[in-house]
């Protein structure tokens, strides 16, 4: 695009419990000095020094996707110089339900203080509208990834049944797939096997958990999977288990709808009805190793149906792209510099 001129400002090179290989970035970007505190398993950013990573850029418009202090301060810093604010989030109206009155509170102030507003999906959407945001002023800008990499390969031997793919913790729910894997053997008569790809503090009670069943399943762990190897993995594998406790959205279903792999998703999940269309896609099941076990099985002994299911996958994940998202933020960008005043709304007390 280039009428635009882009950069992007981060709070840190990366936060202590992700282990992501990052490629080099091609694009103008500035790491603030590091400065945050952990509150219940989350990080909090505090960096002043933003104010003067803006300052030095000069931009038009300023946009945040959080409500950590750093983005506060900038935040501010639009409000002052009299710019454009353009809020985005991947949250959406189900993932937000238990914010306390404070953090609703500094949503209301900031919403009322924004030109315009990029969601993620139709659950941001929501979210928005639940502030009395109105549709013209929202600008979706998916959650996505580079689906070409990981396209099916004719070529790619099938090795294990299920995987699944995330970190090794508690709210990502890696026993309760165990339980499916197990649960799926016995009611189609045969051991299956399911590959995790990841790694985390609850390691070595999933290793326990899987000996425990190893009558039934066979399980492979691969430990963190570099971005490089994660298409390999999700192309040696049948369906994809995503039992998390919660997410907004979930860019491994990306991942696993792009490699032509059928879903199986709790409904905490932002993907569901989106990415993750229950009976098209995949399945959406409720928390019960019984209902995902009968839906596993009945696509791991239909070829047919599984066939139909990874088609669809395919269909769908082909809209979540970056240039789709791309093209939300630019035009959220244009039509409030057009604008040039914050959205007027009426938000329920």
């Amino acid at each position: 695009m280039p009428d635009i001129t882009f950069q992007a400002i981060f709070c840190a090179r990366r936060e202590p419990n992700r282990q992501w290989d990052l490629p080099p970035l091609d694009f103008d970007h500035v790491f603030l000095r590091e400065r945050f505190v952990t509150v219940n398993g989350r990080y909090i950013h505090n960096n002043p020094d933003v104010v003067s990573a803006l300052q030095g850029f000069g931009p038009d418009v300023v946009i945040t996707d959080g409500f950590n202090p750093t983005h506060l301060y900038a935040f501010s810093y639009a409000w002052i110089k009299r710019l454009p604010h353009l809020a985005m989030t991947d949250g959406t109206d189900i993932s937000e339900q238990g914010l306390s009155r404070l953090h609703k509170a500094v949503r209301r102030f900031i919403y009322a203080r924004s030109s315009a507003f990029m969601p993620a999906s139709a659950g941001g959407q929501r979210h928005y509208e639940n502030y009395g945001i109105p549709a013209e002023r929202c600008f979706t800008s998916c959650l996505c990834i580079d689906n070409k990499a990981f396209s099916p390969r004719p070529d790619q031997q099938k090795c294990f049944d299920f995987i699944f793919s995330g970190r090794i913790e508690e709210v990502k729910n890696p026993q309760f797939a165990i339980r499916v894997a197990a649960e799926t053997a016995r009611r189609l008569g045969r051991k299956v096997s399911i590959l995790f790809a990841g790694s985390g503090s609850l390691q070595e009670s999933v290793r326990a958990a899987a000996s425990a069943s190893a009558d039934l399943v066979d399980a492979t762990f691969h430990g963190f999977a570099a971005q490089r190897e994660l298409p390999g993995l999700y192309r040696s594998s049948r369906l994809f288990l995503f039992p998390t406790l919660w997410d907004p959205w979930g860019v491994v279903a990306n991942e696993a709808c792009a490699a032509g792999l059928p879903v199986l998703v709790s409904p905490a999940a932002g993907v569901c009805g989106e990415l993750v269309r229950d009976g098209e896609n995949g399945f959406v099941c409720p928390l019960n190793v019984d209902v995902w076990a009968e839906k596993a099985a009945l696509l791991l002994s239909r070829q047919d149906l599984w066939d139909e299911f990874s088609r669809r996958s395919l269909h769908l994940v082909g809209e979540y792209t970056y240039d789709n998202a791309a093209d939300g933020i630019a035009q959220a960008c244009r039509f409030s510099l057009s604008v040039g005043e914050p959205v007027k709304i009426k938000m329920p007390v």
